[in-house]
């Protein structure tokens, strides 16, 4: 008898998983600056032979930065930690202040800049509002790298940061009849609607960019995150908590009604617990984010469930980014 119940045990089918739809938003993962910087960090390893200096990580996602540490990228946070010599450094997609290049320049160190073209542009608009005598109030949060590089392109004083809409009705600027604003590239594109609209109502004269300087791939993402969001039992987004566009992502689904939202690095920082009786999930990357890390939870999810994958689509994305002049082909021979 007893060997007949191990027998029975040893062939009875393993119970079955239960079911999960998973919606996979798109647009989501790289945009067209993240990579271009990476590109530009991989080209640069190419001409110049290890080591190469990236100051402050060239996007934010750790799984980007160590793979570009093992070809040869050495990650620092400022120019005093790069050492003399040619080997170039390169200056990350969220942008520098002016004094970092005048820096590198001053002790004959080989510089190239992967800011994203978007944040260049945000530069631009400061930088001519400021040359037509208005000041400029900034749309962000403290602290943030895009936001110190944009910060850092006018004299001190003459840019003023802007995190909420409390702030506003405190604000009171010498020159109240000609200001401009800007944003960070990377918002909420509810939160910052709500900011705009409430410097435009207390101060009238103010002026805007001609087109919104939030990019195109941060708004495409929050998009998608609010079409699934609503339709899931749960959102995962793929990304750095020190990703702006990645944590914003995780805020659109959140505020659309998602009862469970996480921002995850990767498959094994998955809280099963909270995913335990769900049906449906849904499933995005923030722009720094590899496809191979949703191609490795949704793997993660698939030992658990039997899954189907569906793409709940928005919009196309076709935006490339040339590399800089001197790392094109025919400017490196």
């Amino acid at each position: 008898m007893s060997a007949s119940v191990n027998q029975t045990d040893a062939g009875a089918a393993a119970p079955a998983k239960p079911p999960l739809e998973i919606l996979l938003c798109a647009p989501r993962g790289f945009c067209a600056g993240v990579v271009r910087a990476i590109d530009v960090v991989e080209r640069a390893l190419a001409l110049y032979g290890p080591p190469v200096y990236v100051r402050h990580e060239i996007v934010h996602n750790k799984y980007v930065v160590e793979s570009l540490k093992r070809k040869g990228a050495v990650f620092v946070a400022e120019l005093d930690e790069v050492p003399d010599g040619k080997a170039p450094v390169i200056f990350s997609a969220h942008g520098v202040a002016k004094t970092v290049p005048q820096n590198a320049v001053a002790r004959g160190l080989t510089t190239i800049d992967a800011t994203c073209p978007l944040v260049t542009k945000v530069h631009r608009e400061a930088e001519i509002h400021h040359k037509r005598g208005r000041h400029v109030l900034l749309v962000g949060h403290s602290g943030h790298p895009e936001v110190v590089g944009t910060m850092g392109q006018l004299p001190k004083g003459s840019i003023t940061l802007v995190e909420d809409i409390e702030q506003i009705e405190a604000l009171e600027p010498e020159t109240r009849d000609n200001l401009a604003w800007v944003t960070q590239t990377t918002l909420s594109v509810d939160d910052t609607h709500h900011i705009v609209e409430a410097l435009k109502h207390k101060f009238p004269k103010i002026v805007g960019p001609h087109k919104d300087d939030i990019c195109y791939a941060t708004t495409n993402r929050q998009e998608a995150v609010k079409q699934v969001a609503p339709l899931v039992d749960a959102l995962i987004v793929v990304g750095s908590s020190n990703s702006s566009n990645s944590q914003r992502l995780r805020e659109v689904a959140e505020r659309v009604g998602c009862p469970i939202t996480r921002l995850v690095n990767r498959a094994e920082d998955l809280d099963w617990e909270a995913f335990s009786n769900i049906r449906r999930l849904g499933l995005t990357a923030g722009a720094s984010a590899p496809e191979v890390l949703v191609e490795e939870i949704i793997d993660a999810f698939a030992t658990r469930y039997e899954v189907t994958v569906d793409t709940v689509s928005t919009t196309t994305e076709d935006m490339v980014f040339p590399l800089p002049r001197e790392l094109r082909s025919e400017a490196a021979e």
